[in-house]
């Protein structure tokens, strides 16, 4: 079993939020705290470090996260740049990937990727309906063979999965939690949704 010290955890919050006016997304305000701030709680006390991977607002991140980590290249390319920096950056055999628009996220999400790893280099939240590519658990020594396929062109997330050995992980018990916010109406449906959570 992959133990709490051999794993870092990140959180992506290096896009641009076009859909919401350019804003940096990991910082608008949610219920009270950044948006980040609660994604946060889902990786404190069950890794060995939190980190975000943002582009913007360094010094705001900073105050939040133990470490926070820039695309290794310029021009907002996506959050599969982003992976890649945080499996360069990490100082553990495992990465925990999380998006910053997820608030709900289920508190027990890092022990289930764990368990549901098995023999796999990646593991990937299921909700039962769709995959969730931005949720994932991934071997850090994949860092190479992204380098390479980020040089080649891709950026398509579950295509590169699909070239190692990868596994869904079973949260079908709690679609909700993976709800995210794109845009101001989602936002405020959302934000409705926690206050009436009886665990909010």
């Amino acid at each position: 079993m992959i133990t709490q010290g051999e794993l870092s955890g990140m959180i992506l919050a290096g896009g641009q939020g076009r859909r919401m006016g350019g804003r940096d997304k990991g910082l608008e305000p949610f219920a009270g705290r950044p948006l980040v701030a609660h994604v946060i709680e889902r990786l404190e006390g069950r890794v060995a470090e939190v980190m975000i991977n943002a582009n913007r607002h360094l010094d705001v991140y900073r105050a939040l996260a133990d470490r926070v980590i820039t695309d290794a290249e310029d021009g907002f390319q996506g959050p599969l740049m982003g992976i890649y920096s945080g499996l360069r950056a990490a100082t553990t055999p495992w990465l925990v990937v999380v998006p910053c628009d997820s608030p709900a996220l289920p508190d027990d999400l890092v022990p289930r990727l764990v368990a549901g790893v098995g023999r796999a280099d990646i593991a990937v939240a299921h909700d039962g309906e769709r995959l969730h590519p931005v949720v994932a658990l991934l071997r850090t020594a994949l860092a190479d063979d992204l380098a390479a396929a980020l040089t080649a062109g891709e950026r398509k997330i579950d295509r590169w999965y699909a070239r190692h050995a990868w596994c869904e992980v079973d949260f079908s018990d709690c679609p909700e939690a993976f709800a995210n916010l794109n845009t101001d109406d989602e936002k405020r449906r959302l934000e409705q949704a926690h206050k009436e959570s009886p665990t909010s």
